[in-house]
């Protein structure tokens, strides 16, 4: 069995339903840590559709929000929902403003890495750090079905 992720007429992503019920889950969690709703619906009857808009508005936050974090347990959690997200975008023809989020962050760095040793982290050079993510998007996509 699978599910599909639906955008308009166009299939997305078409998982197996665990996959689907943790990206869901994940989902979730994320948008309550945005504070944003994703713009991904509730499935039913193995569909659910994108909302455009909401889910340009919420793509943009949660790159923003990977950006301003040096924190290794925070990435390691999250780096792989954020690149499954990318996947999707890329695929519905959202374009991510790159440039932007390669620049100095909006809003102050969070969830910052602090060592007894090294002290405070930063996060990564900003075009390392998108070429990085922009590389695992392209892993994963290759392996998600439409």
């Amino acid at each position: 069995m699978s599910q599909y992720f639906d955008f308009g007429d166009e299939t997305l992503w078409n998982p197996s339903n665990g996959a689907s019920r943790l990206f869901q889950r994940q989902v979730a969690l994320f948008e309550a840590e945005l504070g944003l709703p994703s713009g991904i619906g509730t499935m039913e009857n193995d569909e659910c559709q994108i909302n455009p808009h909401t889910f340009a508005t919420f793509v943009d936050a949660l790159v923003a929000k990977h950006r301003r974090t040096s924190h290794a347990v925070y990435l390691a959690l999250s780096e792989g929902f954020t690149a499954t997200v990318l996947v999707l975008a890329e695929r519905a023809a959202i374009e991510v403003d790159w440039p932007r989020h390669e620049g100095t962050p909006e809003a102050p760095f969070q969830d910052v890495q602090v060592s007894a040793v090294t002290g405070m982290s930063a996060p990564a050079e900003a075009t390392a750090w998108a070429a990085g993510l922009r590389a695992r998007a392209q892993e994963l996509g290759r392996g998600m079905a439409r």
